[in-house]
């Protein structure tokens, strides 16, 4: 299952973005995985990981809208 060309990505409590990378060796989905790992009540989004940014120079304030 090509997983690794996704990531989920949500807001956390604290106000940083959080970025799941799922794994290919993974049996489940990207939206099975999004299932079981986004803390309940959080709204996740599935995008491509081209669309994160690869400079981290200013990661704690990323923000992401869809």
């Amino acid at each position: 299952m090509a997983n690794s060309n996704k990531r989920i990505v949500y807001t956390q409590d604290d106000g940083t973005v959080a970025i799941l990378i799922p794994s290919d060796n993974c049996k489940l989905t990207v939206e099975q995985i999004q299932s079981k790992d986004v803390p309940e009540g959080k709204t996740s989004y599935i995008i491509d990981a081209t669309e994160v940014p690869k400079d981290r120079t200013f990661r704690n304030s990323w923000t992401y809208t869809p």
